[in-house]
């Protein structure tokens, strides 16, 4: 990834407006993020929603994959998908999804999507450092 932008945030706030901080500066509609668990995808996912505005809490969507919520004063809608209980995508209509101009898509274990990977997308990564840091790659 070329213009990689790196960020150490040293709790799970500063991660959270990490992400709060992107959305309001919206410069992609689909999001891949990339990390274990416990590197902060969820918690900046939080952030995002924040930053878009959406005043409910955020809820994995571990055990039902993809989380709809409506983005005020637009006519934008926040899927939030999470793939790592996933093997196969058949039927999540992921295709229609990436593919709605109205839609802001964030992608937890993106990686499990292979050569799906929509076009046009942000990858954001995280690693867990020493000290409950953790960094997170924007590019």
């Amino acid at each position: 990834m070329d213009n990689d932008h790196e960020i150490i945030t040293k709790s799970a706030n500063e991660t959270a407006k990490v992400g709060e901080s992107l959305a309001r500066g919206l410069k992609a509609r689909i999001f891949c993020l990339y990390g274990d668990l416990g590197s902060g995808k969820t918690t900046f996912t939080q952030g995002f929603a924040k930053g878009l505005g959406i005043g409910s809490r955020l809820l994995s969507p571990t055990f039902i994959i993809v989380r709809r919520y409506d983005v005020p004063k637009s006519e934008k809608l926040l899927y939030h998908i999470d793939l790592y209980r996933i093997a196969h995508f058949d039927g999540l209509g992921l295709e229609e999804i990436f593919s709605d101009p109205n839609a802001i898509v964030i992608i937890e274990w993106a990686e499990k999507l292979g050569d799906a990977l929509p076009k046009g997308r942000m990858d954001v990564h995280f690693l867990t450092l020493a000290h409950d840091k953790h960094k997170i790659t924007i590019g």
